[in-house]
């Protein structure tokens, strides 16, 4: 089965308190997934395999879990940290759906076939370099060729990417939690639970509903909440408008993120009613993907607009959203982490 089609078909199956019937005949390719990147990390630590280090410091920010679970919105929130405290960063992608697997430059006006929509997205809003490609050393070598200013490199996704070594981990949760705790294809995880004991942090965006104990008890652990509550034009118009306006009207929602509803639920604490229209993670919107919102109002995430700039023909709104974090009373906060490490001490 394609990757795409796991995304589409065994979600529901995989963020179930226990294992769905329906995933036992998975269980030995489960197994078998492990038992390869257990390898493949021994490779790594023993140096049979061989790790590179770039002139500046890594901070990884991924994920244990396929799919989105947020981890754009947190890049955008560290490169501003990050900057505000005197950094230069720069920040590097796979640019997942780009053509091709070349290294490139992102910039605004770069088009999300190319680069990926969530490179175009942190081009748009970091204000930092952008470069993307399948392999992140390669990427960064050209960023920081580039842009010699740069002193730290933020890395959208990369966990599994061991070749590149990496001086901060940063593992991102959404509330579907680690799902069945299985790995693919039987369950969402990429690599077993107990790979957090090699991370800095961990991320909860949103409540999940089982948080994941053992190996991320003894980690900093934050939590995260998506603010957004105005939205901006998706034709490229300089307008913006808030959710009262919107209210009354007939209303359609898009959502091609990892959880659509995490989306979903935003509109309606804003108040807003609206017919909703989940699709998988990166998805690739044509023409009739929107047809069915062609009378009506369309809204969506920062992350569809940018795919979806070219299609749009009626009224289409973009909800643009900021991370807000929060740590435990009497625990450092999660920069105040990232910095006690870039500057190789351990957290207060």
């Amino acid at each position: 089965m394609s990757r795409s089609g796991m995304t589409q078909r065994l979600p529901g199956c995989w963020y179930r308190r226990r294992l769905a019937v329906a995933l036992w005949p998975l269980l030995p390719l489960s197994w078998l997934f492990g038992l390869l990147a257990g390898l493949r990390r021994w490779l790594y630590r023993c140096g049979v395999l061989h790790s590179c280090r770039l002139s500046v410091p890594v901070v990884v920010v991924g994920n244990l879990t396929i799919g989105g679970s947020g981890k754009t919105p947190l890049v955008l929130w560290l490169v501003r940290r990050l900057r505000e405290h005197g950094w230069r960063p720069g920040i590097i992608s796979r640019g997942y759906g780009a053509s091709g697997d070349q290294v490139r430059s992102v910039s605004a006006a770069s088009l999300s076939s190319l680069v990926g929509d969530e490179p175009l997205l942190l081009a748009r809003r970091s204000g930092v370099p952008v470069f993307v490609g399948r392999d992140r050393i390669a990427a960064g070598q050209a960023l920081l060729a580039a842009h010699p200013e740069c002193d730290v490199i933020v890395s959208d996704d990369g966990m599994q990417h061991y070749r590149l070594k990496r001086a901060v981990e940063v593992v991102v949760f959404d509330g579907r939690g680690a799902g069945n705790g299985r790995l693919l294809p039987a369950g969402p995880l990429r690599e077993p639970l107990r790979r957090l004991v090699r991370a800095d942090a961990v991320v909860w965006n949103g409540a999940a509903a089982t948080r994941v104990e053992g190996a991320a008890r003894c980690l900093p652990q934050f939590d995260m909440r998506l603010v957004g509550q105005r939205f901006v034009a998706v034709n490229g118009e300089r307008r913006n408008c808030d959710a009262d306006c919107l209210k009354g009207r007939k209303l359609y929602a898009i959502a091609g993120i990892g959880d659509p509803r995490r989306f979903f639920s935003q509109l309606r604490a804003l108040g807003l009613e609206f017919e909703a229209r989940p699709f998988p993670d990166h998805h690739p919107y044509s023409d009739a993907d929107l047809a069915f919102a062609r009378h009506g109002v369309l809204l969506m995430t920062e992350k569809d607009a940018v795919k979806c700039e070219p299609l749009v023909t009626g009224e289409a709104w973009a909800l643009p959203v900021e991370a807000v974090i929060t740590s435990q009373p009497g625990q450092p906060g999660l920069l105040e982490t990232i910095l006690e490490k870039l500057h190789g001490r351990p957290p207060a």
